[in-house]
């Protein structure tokens, strides 16, 4: 499967990244992972790059770690479109007290305009 995982320095971002490099080491999954520049982190998407490198280097996988630009959300929807990705993964969503899922802007707007599908990492 063609997947592509978009991260941006969260720890959510982060739990998605490791989940999908332990997926495509045993599925055999394309992986491509597009690091984002993500406002809500404290994270410099060097560091990013950088640490989605080591995770794949150590799952023995051969992967693409791309550095984006511009609008996040859109990016991604874009180059899953263009690329033919058939999966997206992305990290995010936490409950709420009252038992709500809240999500980020970037995963709300990949959610909201993907063609393909995208699986959300809690």
């Amino acid at each position: 499967m063609k997947v592509l995982c978009g991260i941006g320095g969260s720890d959510d971002s982060f739990r998605a990244l490791d989940r999908t490099v332990e997926r495509a080491a045993v599925a055999d999954d394309d992986l491509t992972v597009a690091v984002v520049e993500n406002p809500d982190s404290s994270v410099e998407p060097d560091e990013i790059v950088q640490r989605a490198e080591s995770a794949i280097e150590e799952a023995g996988l051969d992967a693409d770690v791309r550095l984006i630009e511009g609008d996040p959300g859109s990016r991604i929807v874009e180059i899953a479109e263009a690329e033919g990705f058939e999966e997206i993964v992305l990290g995010g969503g936490h409950t709420s007290p009252m038992g709500k899922i809240t999500i980020g802007s970037i995963a709300e707007f990949v959610l909201l305009n993907a063609k393909t599908s995208v699986t959300l990492v809690r």
